[in-house]
């Protein structure tokens, strides 16, 4: 998987729940983010505490992670992040690996994407060269 679809693979597993994982010492957010994401909670758990002290030496990147956190629907901010993402992943080749294979066993364990929100669109593997379309005819 290139760098970039993984960047933007893993934005979109991210996004709906960094507002918890960003607060997930807080025993709310973790009861909250177990029930929003089900079984997969503990699988981007695992993959966040991996990714967060990258994330946090950064701080553009711990800006763009607050952003979406903010506004998980705000397609600007998780632009912002998914380049952020795409920079530590393109300078940490470990990282990438790892990541690579998270995805892959997400994929492989039916970890499932949830869209929620007005015009939100979730895409549970690689959308590259295909067009969404969400129905009131804007793309």
């Amino acid at each position: 998987m290139d760098i970039g679809a993984m960047a933007s693979s893993l934005t979109t597993v991210l996004v709906p729940l960094l507002p918890y994982l960003l607060k997930a010492g807080e025993k709310a957010a973790e009861e909250t983010g177990n029930a929003v994401a089900g079984q997969s909670w503990e699988w981007v758990k695992s993959v966040w505490t991996r990714l967060k002290p990258k994330v946090e030496a950064k701080p553009a990147a711990l800006e763009a992670a607050q952003d979406v956190a903010l506004s998980p629907e705000d397609q600007d901010a998780q632009a912002a992040l998914r380049i952020q993402l795409r920079k530590l992943l393109t300078e940490d080749q470990s990282l990438a690996d790892e990541v690579s294979r998270w995805l892959e066993q997400g994929k492989a364990a039916g970890i499932t994407v949830i869209a929620s929100g007005e015009r939100s669109v979730a895409i549970g593997g690689d959308a590259k060269d295909n067009t969404i379309v969400t129905g009131d005819g804007i793309r």
